[in-house]
């Protein structure tokens, strides 16, 4: 008996395992996929899913310098950090537009695609859950030239507002025909007026087909949302819209402060004095007017400017810093932008304006003195760094307040050691207001007046901080040797990844509340959305390996070594 019971209490086990195991592989298929009628595969909320980007092409800097901010640049850093994620290459798509319309088509008619089913399996035939799509999209908007140049990341704001009021005057369906009016009218000799007219019939139409893009990206977005996917919008945000996340690159307070916050370490202005201040000059570049012939935006520059004041008006008013030309002094406040702007539009501009607040007050004296000077951005650093050549300046960024040498720096950035070299301490008072040598007599305050010209010549001549933004190729051997002393950049990697995060967990319908990098802000007007965001990346020569080289943004050969 006990022999003829153990064969049926094995045999009873065995089926008992069997039937349990078949009810847990039920259950796992039941938690990952569900059948459809043609024996489909409908990914749930436990896959990836699928991402689909939607960027602007890049623009163009002028005389092809180019920033390091660029979507062409970012692109790849997001593919790569979403593969790492989880997902698949073939489920993430990218699509480029350089312009709002074309934009707003392409993410019409994929949303539209994928909801009528017409495009909603991959290569696998697994249906594509609109719950498990996200879209990642920077819309397209209109940058100046003086903009452009800070790079493509640069957060804006789009706006059916500013371009309703010429869609009541003209049919945007006569958009071309008025564009062709305008361009004929330019090169015939009709009077002023009809030229006018015509510009302003040009302009009214680009507004009413902004604004009829501006309607077809929302709404296409709004549709995307209640089928199910997501929306994260990169950079720019939309007036009115509220995405279920945000992601916020640099804008032109932050890049003002940065370039600020910096001069201020740097000169240690802390320690400055009345009697002895430090010389500081701000360069506003902008556009006046637009190449339809419209007043520019100011926006942008009055931001930059609110951020270098926030950090440097302070010092201003305590007298502790100085401007050469005048332009701003204690009195000045936040709002007189205008007393540092000037047009870069204009060929050489930089220089001349330049040349005019560091102006000599005669041909035989010594350069201005001046220890710093705000750019703003790289392009307009450049041609700083030329002119103060041209206007007898020596010596580069690594003469003041010195940590490591020139042959330091290079080393460092080869792999090598720094050349470390204690700081040159700067006098409270400066050597003209210093009445110590009084007592003295005059065969030795002779002697000590001589030495003190020379000094104060080669301290008038000495090369000052020059700072910029956008990491311009073209300038990194300038940052190298020290003639541009810094600049600014988004940290690509770290945005990548957290924008590889968020995907994921939108697509598992998770919320965000878990990630760091993340906090809700105002976003286009509506309140309380995910905000994933990174402070700017400060490089200088003595940072550039980490920042720059070790990341990949840059090689060797492109710092000039």
């Amino acid at each position: 008996m006990v022999f003829t019971r153990r064969p049926a209490a094995i045999l009873t086990a065995i089926v008992a395992a069997c039937a349990m195991a078949i009810s847990l592989t039920a259950c796992t298929t039941d938690a990952n996929s569900q059948d459809t009628a043609d024996d489909q595969t409908t990914v749930t909320s436990s896959a990836p899913g699928v991402v689909a980007m939607f960027t602007p092409s890049d623009g163009i800097t002028l005389n092809q310098q180019t920033p390091l901010n660029k979507w062409a640049k970012l692109t790849p850093n997001l593919t790569k950090a979403l593969t790492s994620a989880g997902f698949k290459k073939g489920d993430i798509s990218h699509t480029t537009s350089d312009s709002l319309d074309k934009q707003s088509r392409a993410i019409q008619d994929y949303v539209v695609n994928h909801l009528s089913g017409s495009n909603t399996t991959d290569d696998a035939g697994i249906v594509i859950s609109p719950d498990n799509i996200t879209l990642l999209v920077a819309p397209v908007v209109e940058a100046d030239a003086s903009t452009r140049q800070y790079g493509d990341y640069v957060s804006q704001e789009l706006s059916t507002a500013d371009t309703a009021e010429g869609s009541d005057s003209t049919d945007s369906s006569d958009s071309s025909n008025s564009s062709d009016s305008s361009d004929s009218s330019t090169g015939s000799d009709s009077t002023d007026d009809s030229s006018s007219d015509a510009s302003k019939t040009a302009g009214d139409s680009k507004n009413a087909a902004q604004a009829e893009a501006v309607d077809r990206l929302v709404s296409s977005l709004k549709l995307a949302k209640e089928s199910g996917m997501h929306v994260v919008l990169m950079g720019n945000s939309i007036k009115g819209y509220k995405p279920d996340a945000f992601v916020r690159f640099s804008d032109a307070q932050a890049i003002g402060k940065l370039q600020a916050e910096k001069i201020v370490s740097k000169l240690e202005l802390s320690k400055a004095s009345k009697d002895n201040p430090k010389y500081i000059e701000v360069l506003m570049p902008y556009t006046a007017v637009d190449e339809s012939g419209e007043v520019s935006d100011s926006t942008f520059v009055q931001e930059a400017f609110r951020g270098i004041w926030q950090v440097l008006g302070a010092y201003y008013q305590k007298g502790v810093v100085e401007s050469p030309s005048g332009t701003l002094n204690g009195n000045s406040t936040e709002d007189d932008w205008q007393s540092v702007a000037y047009d870069a539009s204009k060929e050489g501009s930089t220089a001349k304006v330049l040349d005019a607040r560091l102006a000599k007050a005669d041909e035989h004296a010594s350069p201005t003195r001046i220890d710093g000077i705000i750019a703003m951005n790289d392009y307009i650093a450049s041609e700083v760094v030329t002119e103060l050549d041209d206007l007898g300046y020596t010596g580069s960024a690594a003469d003041i307040n010195p940590q490591i040498t020139i042959s330091g720096i290079v080393g460092n950035i080869t792999g090598k050691k720094d050349l470390s070299r204690s700081d040159v301490p700067d006098p409270i008072k400066s050597p003209e207001k210093d009445d110590s040598a009084d007592s003295t007599d005059s065969a030795d305050t002779q002697d000590d007046s001589t030495a003190t010209d020379k000094t104060d010549k080669t301290k008038d001549s000495q090369w000052p901080l020059v700072t910029g933004y956008g990491a311009y190729v073209s300038n990194i051997p300038s940052i190298v040797n020290g003639k541009q002393w810094m600049t600014g950049i988004e940290d690509r990697q770290t945005l990548a990844e957290n924008i590889a995060e968020a995907c994921a967990l939108l697509n598992k319908g998770q919320t965000l509340t878990s990630m760091s990098s993340v906090r809700n802000t105002e976003v286009g007007g509506k309140k309380e959305v995910p905000t994933i965001s990174g402070p700017l990346l400060a490089v200088s020569a003595s940072n550039l390996k980490v920042t720059l080289i070790d990341p990949g943004y840059i090689s060797l050969a492109d710092a000039g070594l």
